[in-house]
């Protein structure tokens, strides 16, 4: 059973700049709490009693939630946050993870069966897929045999199957991330700007089965400029609750 999660919260959100001035994107509310508030609490529903989230821009506004949710949140912090990436940051909560673990972003929105239906998968480590959302700035996923071959938001750069977008939600387990920290502490020794999905999961996957399982009509989005912003509240969003309302 996974008990553990990460949430990737360091960025600095640049291209919402107009939209969360000084608020990190998990901040952003489109019900009554913030999206990570959320978050958090799907993650809680799903069996997940520890959450690291790895803080960079606007650190305070993350220790100050962690502080209030009774000891089932902690922050770690990047403190090279403007100068690297995204596996720089995963990388800097090494020494507080202990075991297999949930990766998810903090600009996600998401329906719960996200998180029940890669729990339940039987590989020990995946990436979950959704068919296409037509949002902009997806990343596509070529697969083998349903196993990770390669990931790019330029589709024509990917020559096999083409099995969904990436979604931004990952099982990992204990081998696969001691492989990502190996992979990623080479790639260090060039630039500290490396991304944990495009660039370490793949090289990872060269060594490693990553399976790709697919929700073909999930609801979510990630938030990364005003254009996500406003499908998230429009569509997106609304398409979340009426989701959870039916399960109930």
């Amino acid at each position: 059973m996974i008990n553990s999660a990460v949430i990737l919260a360091a960025g600095m959100g640049t291209r919402l700049r107009g939209e969360i001035a000084d608020i990190p994107k998990g901040f952003l509310r489109l019900g009554e709490r913030s999206i990570i508030e959320e978050s958090i609490e799907r993650l809680g529903a799903a069996g997940i009693g520890d959450i690291v989230i790895v803080t960079g821009h606007c650190a305070e506004h993350y220790e100050r939630l962690a502080a209030g949710q009774g000891g089932c949140v902690r922050t770690v912090h990047n403190p090279l946050f403007a100068e690297s990436g995204s596996m720089y940051s995963l990388y800097c909560a090494r020494e507080a993870i202990a075991g297999d673990f949930l990766l998810l972003e903090s600009d996600l929105i998401y329906e719960p069966r996200a998180l029940t239906e890669l729990l339940a998968a039987p590989a020990p480590d995946a990436i979950l897929l959704s068919g296409p959302t037509g949002a902009g700035d997806e990343v596509w996923v070529e697969t083998c045999d349903g196993k990770l071959v390669g990931m790019s938001k330029d589709r024509d750069a990917l020559s096999g199957d083409i099995a969904g977008e990436l979604v931004g939600i990952s099982r990992i387990s204990t081998a696969l991330f001691a492989l990502m920290q190996d992979v990623a502490g080479k790639a260090f020794e060039e630039s500290l700007r490396y991304d944990y999905e495009t660039d370490c999961l793949v090289a990872a996957a060269a060594l490693r089965p990553i399976a790709c399982p697919v929700i073909a009509d999930l609801a979510w989005s990630e938030i990364d400029d005003p254009g996500h912003l406003r499908r998230a509240r429009e569509r997106v969003y609304p398409q979340i609750i009426a989701a959870a309302s039916r399960a109930k």
